[in-house]
């Protein structure tokens, strides 16, 4: 089970809080008003409650562009989450449906594992997009 009251907490004051200091506007006299940009820093902590063992893999993969990314597999039953780095940011997929290997989505992006191939996709591209990187699972540590 999911902790919703600590994160639903925490996502209204990530989301307000630069908000509120963005409506700001510094006052400099006679001329254009100016605003600046908050500097936000936040933290999450998500609980996962199983009934079973919960399983902690670190899987790298050697992407063709020749970077290589360390993905955190959480096998949590009946919660299955992938943390995939993706331009420097870390993101949190969720599993989900899938015709053969394992398919996660967070947000507009799609991380495909199969048979130790790896693909990352943004969604909101064209469906003749080429994928973000493709890479091939170079080892795995528990």
């Amino acid at each position: 089970m999911i902790m919703t009251k600590p994160l639903l907490a925490l996502v209204g004051m990530v989301l307000i809080a630069p908000t509120m200091a963005w409506a700001q506007a510094e006052d400099t006299g006679p001329g254009p008003v100016t605003a600046s940009r908050p500097s936000v820093t936040a933290a999450l902590t998500l609980t996962l409650e199983s009934a079973g063992d919960i399983e902690r893999t670190i899987a790298l993969y050697q992407c063709e562009s020749g970077e290589t990314l360390a993905v955190q597999y959480i096998n949590a039953a009946p919660n299955f989450l992938a943390i995939v780095p993706v331009e420097g940011e870390n993101y949190i997929f969720a599993t989900t449906i899938s015709g053969s290997g394992a398919r996660y989505v967070s947000g507009p992006y799609e991380w495909w594992s199969h048979q130790g191939e790896g693909t990352l996709r943004d969604m909101m591209q064209d469906e003749d997009a080429e994928p973000l990187a493709t890479c091939t699972a170079s080892s795995n540590t528990p």
